[in-house]
């Protein structure tokens, strides 16, 4: 019984493989001019579907974790930021902390790279098949308070909860409103022990009453952010500034 290369592709299409059957030819051409066995061919079209399923994965994640740029950890210019060192950063590239739903704290003034780190990072959990989801402090709290206007605080945290690792950028450059806390603390509760936080802030937890507006409501914060984190205070002049200064 002889085939042809389209209806073959067709028959992939129709299992869902279709990275396969776009490639079948090309793929062909291949296995015949390397000569390789019929177990061998059988293992490149799985190992193509899978490489192309990755692909799409991490890139439908990147789209969904919203990051505002692209802020690779290659690039992070630890001659300039002495407070934190390359190792220290590599070390937490197994995600053992996200496995062990720990976070990590980035504490220091603004422009010292905080938020490249935090992004950086989690753009390599992305790359490691990890969900992660990005947002500043002012764009949460707003979509944590719309969705209690409309009684849908619960369901939102659920849908945040889908995310192996949420970012939490600039915490405590602006006060909050007293909903803004409440709402902000029952997401903090329910990711407790269950998912990972990146949060940068400017300030140490000693002055986290300051945004919180009560030390009543910034302590159980602070007490479930530190219980199981990893916490780096970054120092130095702001890099930012210095590269403007330069230019």
């Amino acid at each position: 019984m002889t085939c042809s290369i389209e209806v073959v592709a067709q028959k992939y299409r129709g299992l869902r493989c279709t990275s396969i059957a776009d490639g079948l030819a090309n793929l062909l051409k291949q296995a015949e001019a390397n000569e390789i066995s019929h177990l061998e061919f059988a293992d490149q079209l799985v190992e193509h579907e899978q490489n192309q399923r990755n692909g799409k994965r991490i890139e439908l994640n990147m789209r969904k974790a919203g990051f505002p740029v692209t802020k690779r950890l290659e690039e992070f210019d630890y001659r300039h930021q002495t407070t934190i060192t390359k190792r220290q950063v590599n070390q937490l590239l197994d995600f053992r902390f996200l496995d062990e739903r720990a976070n990590l704290v980035f504490i220091g003034p603004p422009g010292v790279g905080k938020t490249h780190l935090a992004i950086g990072i989690g753009h390599q959990a992305i790359d490691a098949g990890y969900k992660v989801f990005f947002s500043t402090t002012i764009s949460l709290v707003e979509m944590l308070e719309l969705a209690q206007l409309k009684g849908e605080l619960k369901q939102k945290i659920a849908s945040l909860q889908k995310f192996d690792l949420l970012i939490i950028d600039e915490l405590g450059y602006l006060p909050m409103n007293k909903q803004g806390v409440y709402n902000l603390f029952q997401m903090i509760n329910a990711f407790y022990e269950y998912r990972s936080v990146i949060i940068t802030t400017n300030k140490d937890f000693t002055n986290w009453g300051e945004f919180f507006h009560n030390d009543n409501v910034a302590v159980p914060i602070v007490d479930r952010i530190i219980h199981h984190s990893h916490i780096f205070m970054l120092g130095g002049e702001s890099y930012r500034l210095k590269q403007k200064l330069e230019n």
